[in-house]
């Protein structure tokens, strides 16, 4: 998959998830999920778009945190949010 140069790669910072064992929203509301996503900037564990609440996206555009990064084991790549593109 190509990667494209993003202007918002300069809000990527070292982070721990927040809450590794799932989707910090759905944990809380006992909600499914498909995949997850972590937040470059401040953490949040967020599950993606096919997941019923897309909380990855909505965090990014409520918080304005736009990189994610796959949180499922075995893939390595980043996505923003903002820009709709691999970073």
């Amino acid at each position: 998959m190509p990667v494209a140069l993003d202007p918002h790669l300069e809000q990527i910072r070292p982070v721990e998830p927040r809450t590794p064992a799932g989707c910090e929203e759905c944990l809380r509301l006992g909600s499914p999920w498909v995949h997850l996503r972590l937040c470059l900037t401040c953490g949040h564990v967020g599950c993606c778009d096919s997941s019923p609440l897309k909380h990855a996206r909505a965090h990014a555009h409520h918080i304005g945190h736009p990189i994610v990064a796959s949180y499922e084991p075995g893939e390595d790549w980043r996505w923003c949010y903002f820009d709709e593109q691999f970073v």
